[in-house]
């Protein structure tokens, strides 16, 4: 078995973009954390995510269940050839660059050392528009959803300091039933089976905001995704 590798740990500070007279979408002012610099040496890492790192829209990221987002390097090079521009790692904002792991690799509750700190998959990420605003590219997020690739988020169950070149080691894997992939398969194709819906949403390990959605499926109240995959300025 291949174990997950770091390659790079990111962070980033708010930055804000753009002009409020902008009339293109692509020029509006917006803020956001998904500029991140790559870091060296060891880094603390709390319960809420890496020493210095921030994110702008605290409803949508951060948080215990999203402290680490990881996203997969193997995936910037179909991004390139599908988008036909320069994307390279750390573009969609991830702390963690992950190589030998994606999402058909990695699983719900998966529960890993990663130096001092133990750290746990909590849920796949929900594209939302900002690597859309950030490239220029309308579509950006409906693609990502599309294709599965959307990387997942860690929850910190033990702190410690953590740095970059080093194997994940894998503690427990209590849900082999639950890779990423089959996540998101759940929430965003198989939208209309809700046996699935129920098995998944029962999975002790799933972030709560991920359970949510599916309760909502299953009682008929399921939300729209369209702010999330279009942003507040859709046109």
């Amino acid at each position: 078995m291949n174990f997950p590798f770091i390659n790079q740990l990111r962070t980033g500070k708010v930055k804000q973009m753009g002009k409020k007279d902008a009339k293109s979408p692509f020029e509006r002012q917006w803020e956001s954390g998904i500029f991140k610099q790559e870091r060296k040496g060891k880094i603390w890492l709390s319960k809420l995510g890496l020493a210095s790192d921030e994110v702008a829209d605290k409803k949508v990221h951060g948080g215990p269940e999203k402290a680490l987002f990881a996203y997969p390097e193997l995936h910037y090079p179909y991004w390139q050839q599908k988008l036909d521009i320069e994307i390279e790692a750390g573009a969609m904002g991830e702390n963690l660059v992950i190589e030998a792991a994606d999402e058909f690799t990695v699983y719900i509750g998966d529960t890993y050392r990663f130096g001092e700190a133990i750290i746990q998959v909590s849920q796949p990420r929900r594209p939302c528009w900002k690597p859309a605003r950030r490239f220029k590219v309308l579509d950006f997020a409906l693609r990502i959803q599309e294709t599965g690739k959307t990387g997942w988020y860690y929850r910190v169950l033990q702190e410690g300091y953590v740095e970059a070149g080093v194997e994940l080691e894998l503690i427990e894997r209590p849900y082999p039933q639950w890779s990423v992939a089959a996540c998101n398969e759940i929430m965003y194709v198989k939208k209309s089976d809700l046996n699935l819906a129920y098995e998944l949403a029962s999975c002790s390990a799933l972030a709560p905001n991920w359970k949510k959605s599916l309760q909502k499926r299953l009682r008929g109240q399921e939300s729209s995704i369209e702010k999330r995959v279009y942003g507040p300025n859709k046109e």
